[in-house]
């Protein structure tokens, strides 16, 4: 069974929500699926490192906050340079998903920050391949409503309960996101 790990930081719940969306993609299309969060310190258990090397692909997810990750996020991807240095992610599928406040709210620097550490592990990128809603009868919660091809984007009203952002088009955008992570990985396996 093809194995999808998803190693995410969340601050407020708005982006473990997006993750579990992503988990619930990736297992309809099959695949293992599995959550890591990475704690408030910035760290992840032990057993989950040796996990994230066994994984067929790997997720990443991170708030957007002053235009890139979170440091709890910087601080696992500076911790995966023990993988770096082995090698050990070379030829997994990544990708990365965001969320943030506003509509735009520098997502973009978030997703490069993740396709960069993506290429330093020598692995293979995987878009969201979805069409942008953006003609005049688009709305609000139509899939890929944020236009984001490089990865997953979300928006989350900044005074939104986790129960409330992201909206239900954002999620439907993060299954989708996963099924395509997910098939991608059992066709490069």
């Amino acid at each position: 069974m093809t194995q999808v790990a998803i190693v995410y930081h969340s601050g407020y719940g708005h982006t473990k929500k997006q993750a579990e969306a992503v988990q619930a993609g990736a297992a309809a299309a099959g695949a293992q699926a599995t959550l890591y969060a990475i704690d408030a310190e910035g760290n992840l258990p032990e057993a989950a490192w040796a996990e994230l090397d066994a994984a067929d692909a790997i997720v990443f997810g991170s708030p957007t906050y002053m235009g890139t990750v979170s440091w709890q996020f910087k601080k696992f991807a500076d911790a995966s340079s023990k993988a770096w240095f082995t090698q050990k992610w070379k030829d997994k599928v990544m990708a990365g998903f965001t969320n943030s406040a506003t509509m735009n709210g520098d997502k973009l620097s978030t997703l490069h920050y993740f396709f960069t550490l993506a290429m330093q592990h020598s692995a293979i990128w995987v878009g969201t391949g979805l069409m942008p809603s953006n003609s005049k009868a688009a709305q609000r919660n139509d899939v890929n409503y944020l236009g984001s091809f490089a990865g997953l984007m979300a928006q989350s009203p900044s005074d939104s309960s986790p129960e409330e952002g992201p909206l239900p088009g954002d999620l439907e955008t993060a299954k989708l996101f996963g099924q395509r992570v997910a098939t991608t990985a059992v066709k490069l396996k």
